[in-house]
């Protein structure tokens, strides 16, 4: 077994305990499918490609921990995530802050698998105009998330109260969108360079 093989097993073996965790008497049942179905889609997805289609270990560990970071948000709901909880007590702040976090990841972790798909399946390369349109790919998906959030609530009225998770915070879409832009911007300053090494030793 090569080293990458032993990598993709413990990622899936780790994702496995999460997701069984998370499963297991989430707070809310609707809220933690609606919140695990992106991981519930991915998953069998990256396993049906995987031969035809290997991704760079750094993707496969991005996806990874955006997975965890949904599921935890699906057990707990994005509003009441028990460590966030505890820092809005100990610092006076007005919300829990997981679901800050979590539309953070939203534009982080997938950025370098937009690049990744962009530079590997289209005519672009390594510049502006590759950085310009992954934010936008990150950005419109997060408008997108907002347009669904919308029409679940629209669909099941008080019940995606936990999903919407705003906690009474007018603004609380544009910042989802705000900070699932800087996330992506974010990601592509921090982990390009690492991400074109990796795609040189894949021969992307």
């Amino acid at each position: 077994m090569t080293r990458h093989q032993q990598y993709i097993g413990l990622l899936l073996i780790g994702l496995t305990v999460v997701f069984v965790w998370s499963a297991i008497a989430p707070r809310d049942l609707f809220t933690w499918f609606l919140e695990a179905f992106p991981v519930i889609i991915a998953l069998p997805l990256l396993v049906f490609t995987y031969r035809r289609f290997r991704l760079t270990d750094l993707v496969y560990g991005l996806i990874f921990l955006h997975a965890v970071v949904l599921l935890v948000g699906a057990h707990y709901t994005y509003a009441e995530v028990p460590l966030f909880d505890t820092l809005q007590q100990a610092f006076g702040l007005e919300r829990n802050h997981y679901d800050r976090v979590g539309h953070v990841a939203q534009g982080f972790f997938p950025a370098i698998v937009v690049r990744e798909i962009l530079l590997r399946r289209s005519p672009l390369k390594v510049g502006r105009w590759l950085f310009f349109l992954v934010v936008c790919v990150c950005l419109a998906f997060s408008a997108f998330y907002e347009m669904i959030e919308w029409w679940v609530a629209l669909g099941s009225g008080s019940e995606a109260v936990a999903f919407l998770a705003t906690q009474g915070d007018v603004w609380d879409t544009q910042w989802d969108m705000f900070l699932a832009l800087l996330g992506a911007i974010t990601s592509l300053l921090l982990l390009s360079a690492s991400h074109d090494r990796q795609l040189r030793r894949l021969g992307g």
